[in-house]
């Protein structure tokens, strides 16, 4: 398990080290809510970080918009280089509400625009968050919205290991179950393709392509490489492979639903024909 690692020439000075002491002696206590003062360009910033380092917790940082929680996102990177720091905002670029105007009768369809890197970068604090504990999450107040159940998100995921028995179409219906989508032309983030013994896909968190060697239905070589280049970065024993979309629902709890929504159709269309 990797741990929380300062790197920094600054150490904390004048009240920094009192408060840090304060900060971590009342976290370890269970005290819930704290209050660390500062102008700006005091430290504060620093003065949390090594209260991160102090107390081995995954954290969760939240900003009042996209850019500050970019900067800080920066900051901290650069004094926790080798662990995991990420940047979790709303994907929109653009954004209307679908809206109705009675006087001119006038019907506004709702319009999005999502922004792909975000959304990758969004992925990839999810999936951090999943696989360590060294984590801190730079956000803005968007995090406090629904992106689906976490629990579906990690009940869907499954597993590739060298050496193992995984058959051909097993493994497609699980890439399916994941929302990933076939695509044999273009590979991107979220989709995959199949050649011969050979099964390609760019996870929703990457921006690096997994390719799947296989034997008959074993799994012989699993390797990482940069895409478009080609170009190998890691040979892997074993990979979890992560849906493709936030919002994922197991088969078991879909048709559960259906079966509601069925019943109370039943039931609302036998009250309107008794009202005739």
């Amino acid at each position: 398990m990797n741990k929380f690692a300062l790197q920094s020439r600054f150490t904390p000075r004048g009240d920094q080290p009192q408060a840090v002491q304060h900060l971590t002696s009342n976290l370890q206590q269970n005290i819930k809510h704290q209050t660390l003062w500062g102008v700006t360009g005091s430290g504060k910033t620093f003065t949390i970080a090594n209260v991160v380092q102090n107390v081995q917790r995954p954290t969760l940082v939240i900003a009042h918009n996209k850019t500050l929680a970019a900067q800080l996102a920066d900051e901290f990177r650069e004094v926790f280089p080798d662990n995991a720091v990420h940047y979790f905002v709303s994907y929109y670029d653009y954004y209307q509400p679908e809206a109705y105007i009675p006087v001119t009768d006038t019907y506004i369809e709702k319009d999005s625009s999502i922004n792909d890197e975000i959304d990758r970068l969004r992925h990839a604090a999810t999936h951090a968050l999943l696989t360590r504990c060294d984590v801190i999450i730079v956000a803005s107040v968007s995090c406090i919205y629904g992106i689906g159940s976490p629990e579906f998100y990690r009940s869907e995921n499954f597993s590739l290991r060298v050496g193992e028995a995984m058959p051909r179409n097993d493994l497609l219906e699980s890439f399916q179950k994941q929302q990933f989508n076939r695509n044999d032309l273009e590979l991107k983030r979220g989709t995959f393709r199949v050649k011969g013994d050979t099964l390609e896909f760019m996870p929703a968190y990457a921006d690096t392509t997994i390719r799947v060697e296989f034997f008959g239905d074993m799994v012989e070589k699993i390797t990482e490489y940069s895409w478009p280049s080609g170009e190998v970065i890691r040979r892997m024993e074993e990979l979890e492979v992560y849906p493709a979309k936030h919002f994922i629902t197991p088969e078991v709890v879909m048709k559960r639903a259906l079966e509601q929504i069925k019943h109370d159709l039943d039931k609302r269309l036998n009250e309107l024909k008794r009202q005739g």
